[in-house]
């Protein structure tokens, strides 16, 4: 065998196997590549009209990037962290003041009650009181650096804040200032009505300022609250016994009204009553005026036209036939000090 025919022998034999490698060597060229490729590239992206990107160059703050084509050297030269633009408004609902499923399950199971599920939920009023806040915040995010530096931590020390001061806002409140527990007091005390309408503002109020004082700190979160939403409840077991208040009040109220309705009726009678019965008496006492003057007009009228002696005699001739109807008859002299007992009528 000649060495050309060795040599295409060897050839044919390592034929498969040198394709094959070549074959892998090309793919796991490509790949690299790619992922070359991949990693060069990977902090080059589009930032949307909602949110905006801080760019950290060895982990310390570079610079800040708005809606557009952001490009960045790749990890580790460059880190990109994304988060809600300067309006963009973000909403969290406060868990920490709800009550837990274990507490609500007890409501309903009393067996499943203990020391641990007795208080949760509950926020204690200037007036002793308990009740329950549903607790909504809305925020905006105005450090951009010191929020991508706190990262996963801000939500959980939002609700910190946010629960620390519900529990002094409800500690300086009693609990008509936080809810409508007695309704016949919303229209006689307008004070309580301010107070209530002022409870999410200075919740709020109170969370920026607990935000101030982390910030000048140094440990700011990096976000301002522009809202808080609070709706307020009583405990469960509360809301019967509340119930049975409000249906009693209401029951006063309208047996109240009911009495000052009879009271009034009956003050219309008596005033009519008495209208009447003044009316009647001046009418009679009009008439008996009349009468009286109508008999006694003869004699006036004598009075005034004839002499003393004249009226003397006529008193003379009508005095027996006047006397002369009684049963006895007493003469009295007018300047005797003595004093007459004269008997009434028999009964």
């Amino acid at each position: 065998m000649s060495s050309a025919q060795r040599g295409r022998a060897r050839e044919t034999a390592g034929g498969p196997w040198l394709q094959a490698g070549r074959i892998g060597f090309i793919a796991l060229y490509a790949v690299t590549l790619l992922a070359a490729l991949g990693w060069l590239f990977g902090n080059v992206r589009e930032v949307g009209p909602e949110s905006r990107a801080v760019v950290l160059r060895l982990g310390a703050q570079d610079r800040i990037q708005n809606a557009g084509l952001l490009l960045a050297w790749p990890r580790p030269f460059e880190q990109v962290v994304m988060l809600p633009s300067a309006g963009r408004v973000t909403e969290r609902r406060v868990e920490l003041l709800l009550r837990s499923e274990l507490a609500q399950k007890s409501d309903y199971d009393g067996s499943l009650a203990n020391d641990a599920t007795a208080g949760s939920g509950f926020l204690l009023t200037g007036d002793s009181g308990t009740v329950q806040l549903d607790v909504q915040v809305f925020y905006k995010v105005s450090d951009p650096y010191a929020f991508a530096l706190q990262g996963p931590h801000v939500e959980p020390a939002l609700d910190r804040l946010v629960e620390r001061n519900a529990v002094q806002v409800c500690a300086s409140r009693d609990m008509d200032a936080i809810l409508v527990a007695r309704p016949e007091l919303v229209g006689g005390d307008a004070s309580l009505a301010e107070r209530r309408e002022r409870l999410r503002g200075d919740l709020q109020q109170g969370i920026n300022g607990s935000l101030a004082r982390l910030r000048e700190a140094g440990a700011g979160l990096g976000i301002e609250v522009v809202r808080v939403d609070v709706q307020s409840s009583l405990p469960l077991s509360a809301v019967s016994a509340f119930n049975a208040v409000l249906t009693a009040s209401q029951q006063a109220e309208q047996a109240v009204a009911k009495a000052r309705n009879e009271a009034a009726r009956q003050l219309q009678q008596a005033t009519q009553s008495a209208d009447r019965t003044v009316q009647v008496a001046q009418a009679e006492a009009t008439e008996r005026l009349s009468r009286a003057r109508a008999d006694t007009a003869s004699i006036v009228g004598l009075s005034r036209q004839q002499g003393p002696e004249l009226l003397l005699r006529l008193y003379r001739e009508r005095v027996p036939a006047i006397l002369s109807r009684a049963g006895s008859v007493s003469a009295v002299n007018p300047d005797d000090a003595g004093r007459l007992i004269v008997p009434g009528p028999k009964p």
